[in-house]
């Protein structure tokens, strides 16, 4: 059975219901799930999980949250070679370049990317879900 951390940081709301959502995927393919907040995470953990979806929402001018999320994130790239790795986030404005870019630092770290990052306008809808789900599948 893989082990699974859901790890994430939500403002609205939006996020979280999509950590539940991954988790819920991951859950039903046989995964041992661990969801946490981005306070309640660090890079010490990371060799403990065989993947690792993280979730952050788009902030200001499409970047992570800085205050929690970002110094908690960081450092656990340097961890990530060759982890399974899935991304997820809400947006408000823009086009996604938050999400394009994290995927592409997790790339560059060595990080095993399951899939594109999954991304919803606001709250997540019914095709959020979907894809929400399918990430945690994958990650198992």
């Amino acid at each position: 059975m893989s082990k699974i951390a859901v790890v994430y940081w939500s403002g609205t709301g939006n996020t979280e219901q999509m950590a539940g959502m991954v988790a819920a995927g991951a859950k039903d393919a046989g995964a041992e799930v661990t969801s946490c907040t981005a306070a309640e995470f660090s890079a010490d953990m990371v060799d403990q999980f065989d993947a690792i979806a993280f979730g952050c929402p788009s902030m200001g001018s499409e970047q992570l949250e800085e205050s929690e999320f970002e110094p908690m994130f960081t450092p656990c790239l340097a961890k990530l070679a060759g982890k399974k790795v899935g991304l997820f986030g809400s947006y408000g404005w823009g086009d996604g370049e938050w999400m394009r870019n994290w995927a592409e630092s997790c790339q560059g770290a060595g990080a095993a990317l399951v899939s594109e990052g999954v991304i919803c306008n606001g709250a997540p809808d019914d095709s959020a879900e979907a894809e929400c789900r399918a990430l945690g599948q994958a990650l198992a």
